[in-house]
């Protein structure tokens, strides 16, 4: 192989061989096998300067965290743990439409209000498209430049020469490198042209903005090393026909995962909610059966969301059990717990569990607000509207104690709620005063139609 002047890559697995396959022998895909040059393969010895020595970790004098570039954009700047920091690579994926680049180009103007340059470069959209909807969103910072290009080194040039303080590209998916022989978006083009742009951006201090498409299921489309390269990994997420958008923390080398902002699409573009609780409750002046408000936990943040369950006669041999919000998975198993501990005639009826605002929530606490909302349809009975519920369930029935009861009561206090229904072990490990919110401690499932009743 060495004598040859070329070797073969595959651009899926990264086999090597000395001739071209029409199709790979270690991961069987079908045209993956690149031409590139043996001479790349050549070891060069390698010297170590003076300054490359590792060095005690107690000898190092770098810059505190607080050198971070505040945007403006408050529900931005808490999921990144409180700014954009220099010298970090930030990927932002969600579904076409969603409002990515809507997101970019409002940050774009506030950086260049606050900071200095901002080199926003679209490799998707003209320039005439980018200034019109600058128009409509305002964006009129003499600090923010814009470039249509598609091609690696113009861009990687094109920031050298500008030297902003931060970059953008939209999107990473449709930049190409040259010097690879495959299509922009391939697994080698999206990892060749992230790894030289953060090169480029930890030599060059600047911070870096990339906008990445997403797959049919979700994911961000390309390599899953993509998003090891970076530092922090956010999704956009919202259903389309609706106006919220939540902006949610999958990684963050430099603050709490799972942190979550909260926006509304206008047309004006994307408007923070300053009080997400409000958005999640419904304006009912009078309860009614089928629906519990419940408190949970996003990153740092607590939410009151309410939680609607409608319970009909079911006339198929298998009934209809359909979640939006939760876990399926997790309604089946409160639904067996329901009929063993309380008898529930649940088996031939059709269950439907809904998250209102279309906010998707995972964690055990919101067992007893799904339950309470179940039991509530069934029999008809309400819940007071000033009132909240939460506990984890366990199979015993059981309500266990969850974490941070005290920030979740006064969440609930602070927007108005004066009464709530907890595990009792979180009610005896209460050490606030809560003047006028009374604390109704409950230790198994079957207090709920007491409950119910009172």
């Amino acid at each position: 192989m060495k004598n040859n002047k070329k070797y073969y890559l595959c651009e899926k697995c990264n086999f090597e061989t000395s001739q071209w396959l029409g199709r790979c022998p270690n991961c069987g895909v079908w045209n993956s096998l690149l031409p590139l040059d043996i001479s790349q393969k050549d070891k060069i010895p390698v010297r170590i300067e003076k300054g490359d020595l590792a060095q005690p970790l107690t000898r190092l004098k770098f810059k505190p965290d607080g050198q971070r570039y505040q945007t403006g954009i408050t529900e931005f700047d808490r999921v990144l743990g409180g700014g954009v920091v220099p010298g970090s690579l930030i990927l932002i994926g969600g579904e076409p439409g969603i409002g990515k680049s809507t997101l970019a180009l409002q940050i774009a103007q506030q950086l260049g209000q606050e900071i200095g340059k901002v080199l926003y470069v679209t490799a998707e959209e003209s320039l005439n498209q980018i200034f019109l909807r600058a128009n409509r969103l305002a964006v009129n910072s003499n600090k923010v430049y814009l470039l249509s290009e598609n091609n690696l080194e113009k861009i990687i040039a094109q920031i050298v020469q500008i030297a902003p303080q931060i970059a953008i590209i939209d999107s990473i998916q449709i930049i190409h490198d040259t010097s690879i022989p495959s299509v922009p978006g391939s697994v080698s083009q999206v990892r060749n042209c992230t790894s030289q742009l953060m090169e480029m951006a930890k030599r060059e201090n600047i911070a870096l903005i990339i906008i990445g498409h997403v797959t049919k299921g979700g994911e961000i489309a390309g390599p899953k090393i993509l998003e090891h390269m970076v530092d922090t990994v956010l999704y956009l997420e919202g259903e389309r026909f609706q106006t919220y958008r939540l902006l949610r923390g999958i990684k963050n080398r430099f603050g709490a995962t799972n942190e979550l902002g909260i926006f509304q699409m206008e047309h004006a573009g994307l408007k923070e909610v300053t009080n997400p609780s409000k958005m999640l409750l419904s304006s009912r002046a009078h309860p009614i059966p089928g629906t519990a408000t419940t408190v949970t936990f996003e990153g740092s943040r607590p939410l009151a969301v309410e939680i609607e369950a409608l319970t009909s006669s079911s006339f198929l041999n298998y009934p209809r059990r359909v979640a939006t919000g939760v876990d399926c998975n997790r309604v089946s198993l409160i639904i067996a717990i329901l009929e063993n501990k309380l008898q529930l005639q649940l088996q031939n009826k059709d269950i439907y569990i809904n998250t209102a605002g279309g906010i998707k929530i995972n964690e055990p606490a919101i067992d007893l607000g799904i339950a309470i909302a179940m039991v509530s349809s069934m029999k008809s009975l309400v819940i007071p509207l000033d009132t909240v519920v939460f506990g984890e369930l366990g199979l015993t029935g059981e309500v266990r104690a969850v974490g941070l009861c005290e920030r979740r009561l006064k969440e609930a206090h602070y927007i108005g709620y004066k009464r709530g229904i907890i595990p009792l072990e979180n009610a005896k490990q209460i050490t606030a005063d809560f003047n006028d919110f009374k604390i109704d401690p409950i230790q198994n499932i079957g207090d709920i139609i007491y409950f119910l009743k009172k």
